[in-house]
């Protein structure tokens, strides 16, 4: 076979090329995208879910890039250059409050405890501050609060950092 059937067959059974454009939203992690909410980052397309998520995304597109690497093919082998090796990784990748959510260290935040909890949104945090000690129990068994002792280890459901050396953590 040549190349060009090996593309042919890739396209004909997964309806994109191996390194194609993303099929779920990489900001709100379980929604699929709406193709009419594109944006276009160095030159590569980024479908998201909805106008809310564009707006996020083009506050911190590089974050999200090496956050969320695996959902993101189309920027495969371009960590180089796009300088992803200056983008620092916060530990804490999901909300507590909408657990299908990534934060960045620009999201809203809560203090815990002495830790520091980032949130999803305002309306994330008005929804915690109904019920902090829930959301943690929760997210704790869910592991996405690394920043917490009592935290599960959950494969992917934190991020995979050089240091907690950030000062929101």
């Amino acid at each position: 076979m040549t190349l060009k059937t090996y593309l042919i067959l890739a396209l004909a059974l997964f309806g994109t090329p191996v390194f194609g454009e993303n099929k779920l939203c990489p900001i709100m992690v379980e929604d699929e995208i709406d193709e009419e909410e594109v944006v276009e980052f160095e030159g590569k397309k980024v479908y998201l879910c909805c106008g809310g998520c564009v707006k996020k995304w083009n506050k911190s597109p590089k974050y999200y890039i090496k956050a969320m690497a695996d959902m993101l093919p189309q920027f495969k082998g371009m960590e180089k250059q796009l300088q992803l090796e200056k983008v620092e990784l916060m530990a804490q990748k999901f909300c507590p409050v909408y657990k299908d959510r990534v934060v960045t260290p620009d999201s809203p935040s809560v203090d815990f405890n002495g830790k520091t909890i980032f949130l999803y949104s305002t309306g994330a945090a008005r929804r915690w501050k109904r019920d902090p000690e829930g959301y943690v129990e929760k997210a704790l068994e869910s592991g996405i609060l690394p920043q917490l002792p009592d935290n599960k280890k959950v494969k992917g459901m934190t991020n995979t950092v050089k240091s907690t050396s950030l000062k929101k953590q």
